[in-house]
Formats: C-alpha cells, sequence, structure tokens
C-alpha cells in the first residue's frame, strides 16, 4: 500500500480539458472524469439538463508526492476562482496492483 493524496475537483465542464492539461503537465496518468454531474453550490443549482454549458464535471485522481499536489493546487486555484468549483484534497491509501 501506498500514502497518495486523492484529489477531487468539481468544475464547469467547459474547462474540462484545461484541467485535464494541468494533469498532463504534472505527470499524473490516471483520473476519472464523470460528466454532467449537478448539484448547488455557492454560485447556485447547476443541472445537466440545461445543457453542457451550464454542467459540471466530477474528476478524480491521485497525486502520489506533495511535489504533483503542490503544483496542481497552484495551477488550479486561479481557475476555481475565475469560473467557480471546488477542489478537494484528502489522505488516502493506495492499494498497489
Amino acid at each position: 500500500m501506498q500514502p497518495v493524496h486523492k484529489v477531487e475537483i468539481i468544475i464547469n465542464s467547459l474547462e474540462l480539458e484545461r484541467v485535464l492539461k494541468i494533469l498532463q503537465d504534472i505527470d499524473i496518468s490516471g483520473y476519472t472524469v464523470i460528466d454532467h454531474t449537478s448539484g448547488k453550490g455557492d454560485r447556485g443549482m447547476t443541472d445537466s439538463d440545461l445543457g453542457r454549458a451550464f454542467s459540471n464535471t466530477y474528476i478524480l485522481t491521485v497525486c502520489t508526492n506533495e511535489k504533483q499536489l503542490d503544483f496542481l493546487t497552484e495551477k488550479v486555484t486561479p481557475l476555481l476562482r475565475k469560473v467557480g468549483g471546488i477542489c478537494l484534497v484528502t489522505q488516502a491509501t493506495w492499494i498497489n496492483h
């Protein structure tokens, strides 16, 4: 088993490619994307029934070291401030396979 940082990002679907580019730049090779999520946040209700521009995307990945995590939060924070969304980081244990 390996300690990791689990990173969950919820952001407007239009920004998905930007976030995936950040993950690529810091050499994160694995992630899960769930499109068309809905919910309510400080900017109001988002609903996938209104189309892609008004829906959110959920991205789950892990950072295996502090350098990756620091770079990810440095690059994602300004984007979240600009367009909204959240980024949650928690300690987790990765079961090697």
